[in-house]
């Protein structure tokens, strides 16, 4: 019980100012390691294409973005893009330490932890649709192949 007047009027002018606000979605701490190139199966810290790395074995798609397919892409062009997706994942990742962060739904369908991943408060998958790697992930998927 705060038994001083000015404090107890503060203290009452705090909690009918602060803001409610809902939970904020659950991070990873900062993590920070190296990564290579899946080329076959699972893999430990490896890219396996535009929006999808194994870490610590364990599966991880970018849950934010839909980046182009490499096994199989489905034309030269949607190829090509998702090769250049690849690439620069593998560079985003390596770049520095990084958070995942958890979004509504743990896993999708293939069994694979979706996530956010976030550096400096920034998605990582946004600085991919930015460049033109990637599109937001709107719920589905639409082809890369015109």
């Amino acid at each position: 019980m705060i038994k001083h007047p000015l404090l107890q009027r503060f203290a009452v002018a705090f909690i009918i100012l602060s803001p409610i606000t809902a939970p904020a979605a659950l991070s990873s701490p900062p993590i920070n390691p190296r990564f290579g190139y899946c080329f076959r199966g699972g893999g430990t810290n490896c890219v396996v294409d535009g929006d999808t790395f194994w870490i610590d074995g364990e599966k991880v798609r970018i849950a934010d973005i839909d980046a182009p397919e490499t096994h199989p892409s489905r034309c030269r062009e949607e190829k090509a893009l998702g090769e250049a997706a690849t690439e620069r994942l593998h560079a985003l990742l390596n770049a520095g330490s990084f958070e995942l962060t958890s979004i509504s739904r743990d896993t999708d369908r293939y069994g694979r932890k979706l996530r956010v991943v976030v550096r400096h408060g920034f998605s990582i998958g946004k600085e991919l649709v930015t460049e033109g790697l990637a599109r937001e992930w709107d719920g589905a998927r639409h082809p890369w192949c015109v």
